[in-house]
């Protein structure tokens, strides 16, 4: 019982089910704003039902229009979270990566990363000039 504790408590543990819950929940808001905002946009109306279309072989149905709407319905999911989660957030890195301090420099000797304000390279031991 001990183990079994431990590994709920466990970091990873908690901050994937946070994530799952996020994602659920950012899922339908993603799904909503597929349905509501883009689909209309592009002209696709709710009067165009193309999960009803199918065709016949020996019997058995093939639904094509449920798969031509499925895979409608992903790419404009997968566009939607492109311009409005990847998009957005390289910029934000792109922007916190150029404000960012250096802390660290290379060694002109061998190349390892040394503080800035280092007057000895720790792994070579070579005198450098603080910058």
């Amino acid at each position: 019982m001990k183990g079994f504790r431990e590994f709920l408590l466990r970091g990873n543990v908690v901050d994937l089910a946070v994530a799952v819950v996020i994602g659920g929940a950012f899922g339908a808001v993603v799904k909503e704003l597929v349905s509501d905002f883009l689909t209309p946009l592009i002209g696709i109306p709710g009067s165009l039902d193309l999960t009803a279309e199918k065709f016949t072989v020996r019997g058995a149905d093939f639904r094509w229009g449920a798969f031509v709407n499925a895979v409608i319905t992903f790419v404009l999911i997968a566009a939607a979270i492109y311009f409005v989660v990847v998009v957005p957030m390289t910029r934000l890195n792109r922007m916190r990566s150029k404000t960012a301090i250096a802390t660290t420099r290379p060694c002109p000797y061998c190349v390892s990363d040394i503080p800035v304000a280092a007057s000895r390279c720790a792994f070579c031991t070579s005198e450098v000039t603080p910058s």
